[in-house]
């Protein structure tokens, strides 16, 4: 195959989220994303600096652009590696395209057909027929998902005021009362997912925990800041229900030190902040070794779904993939041919790179930037997000 070298990389502000491509002289557009929450604005400044060194370059040296552009970087951090990522999920579209074959036959080859997600409800659905914020709106929201096919949900087991609790015994109780109550309504053919947010401390992630066994939740997922694997360890030693976490994490290194520490049965690598398909797959690897599956975090546009797609069609260890829906504008407006949901699945797609085609259309749509904000406490205290 004749070389080619990259011409063009334009970042593009679309709703809420940041995505890329990357031109060759040859004609091929590779699409990819970055997924830095709040910080689109300085991650494409970081793509625009890295572009810099990557016009002019052959696609084709994925891992030698990644190393170049991570080690000329002496700060780390989520800007640095959403850009990266952005870069790496884009040149591996590149060459899936101009090999013509989807990129997970790149990697190792396919390991499955489908992949199994879970989907987001909760208790404030604007199409809820109930009150929001309440268990019955969750209820609702979690049936809906099983109508939909969705054989696993994810949720937050209390509503949004949490922070105003002045009564920890108040909010375990909400938040079992609420978990029991999906449990009851889904049964036992649909997993439950409890989401906590890092909202909680390690004594009180370990009190909810035990509360929570009886209902054998698929995992309960960040239950602390994710500052320090050996605290989440002790929350992972002392709950009989299993651990994910890791979708703040950026590197290999730090998913090194969870695993080591024993602190998760499942890791959350997002491959629009851990570098990409490259990083993400080493990640996938590494976990492998500990007996611990993948369960992708996904809360972006279509372009992450397809990415985290190829992933877990490539590893014999990925666990479930979270999904938010897609056929609701504006995502349903950027891609011409979306991935086929069935039933809860997302089927692997046999097309070239990503298996996506944008529409280009949809991307005048123009930036809807994160506004940042955290809930203060009843005490005056700020609280995490």
């Amino acid at each position: 195959m004749k070389k080619t070298k990259i011409e063009k990389i334009e970042p593009i502000l679309w709703d809420r989220w940041l995505l890329l491509k990357i031109y060759c002289e040859d004609g091929t557009i590779g699409i990819g994303e970055a997924g830095v929450h709040g910080w689109q604005r300085p991650t494409k400044t970081m793509i625009e600096i890295m572009s810099n060194y990557l016009i002019g370059k052959d696609p084709s040296l994925i891992e030698h652009h990644y190393q170049w552009l991570y080690r000329s970087s002496h700060f780390m951090g989520s800007v640095v590696q959403g850009a990266l990522s952005a870069i790496d999920i884009a040149l591996w579209d590149i060459k899936g395209k101009r090999f013509d074959v989807p990129i997970y036959e790149l990697l190792s080859g396919k390991t499955r057909d489908k992949v199994r997600c879970y989907m987001h409800v909760g208790m404030y659905n604007p199409n809820s027929q109930s009150k929001l914020g309440t268990t019955d709106a969750l209820v609702e929201d979690a049936k809906n998902a099983v109508k939909k096919g969705f054989t696993a949900v994810r949720f937050s087991p209390y509503n949004d005021k949490f922070f105003l609790h002045k009564s920890f015994t108040e909010w375990v109780n909400e938040s079992v009362n609420n978990v029991g109550a999906v449990k009851e309504a889904v049964g036992d053919s649909v997993d439950v997912c409890v989401e906590i947010h890092r909202q909680m401390s390690p004594a009180e992630g370990i009190s909810l925990g035990k509360r929570l066994e009886e209902f054998s939740p698929f995992f309960y997922e960040d239950p602390m800041l994710p500052d320090s694997p050996n605290l989440m360890a002790e929350i992972q030693k002392n709950c009989n229900i299993p651990i994910a976490t890791g979708e703040r994490f950026t590197s290999i290194y730090e998913f090194q030190q969870l695993l080591e520490a024993k602190a998760t049965s499942y890791i959350r690598p997002d491959l629009c902040l851990a570098a990409g398909i490259s990083g993400c797959k080493k990640i996938a690897a590494m976990a492998e070794s500990f007996h611990v599956k993948v369960i992708p975090h996904n809360p972006l546009s279509p372009v992450s779904t397809a990415a985290c797609v190829q992933l877990d069609a490539s590893i014999p260890n990925f666990a479930l993939q979270e999904y938010t829906g897609e056929d609701e504008k504006p995502k349903s407006d950027l891609i011409i041919n979306p991935i086929k949901l069935d039933n809860g699945y997302l089927i692997v797609p046999e097309g070239p790179g990503l298996g996506i085609t944008i529409n280009e259309e949809s991307l005048s749509l123009g930036e809807n930037p994160k506004i940042l904000d955290t809930p203060i406490g009843f005490d005056g205290s700020v609280q995490d997000k």
